[in-house]
């Protein structure tokens, strides 16, 4: 009966390291594509900032600064 226990601990742990390469994999994936839409919404965001409402010379973080109400740090 050993044997037999040995053999369905090697296949748990066979089935579990699976499991977790299948879900590494998923949420690897997963972030990659997250990543990919953040980054480009954000460089939509800025281009419409920049073209829209930044006033001449201004930066797009400056723009976006002005736009949300946040006071420039006093040098």
């Amino acid at each position: 009966m050993s044997k037999l226990v040995e053999a369905n601990e090697k296949i748990a742990e066979a089935v579990v390291e699976g499991y977790k390469k299948i879900e590494d994999g998923v949420v690897g994936g997963y972030k990659k594509i997250e990543k990919g839409a953040v980054d480009g919404f954000n460089k939509v965001t800025d281009k419409c900032v920049e073209k829209l409402f930044a006033k001449e010379g201004e930066t797009v973080e400056e723009a976006k600064k002005r736009l949300s109400g946040e006071k420039k740090e006093e040098r």
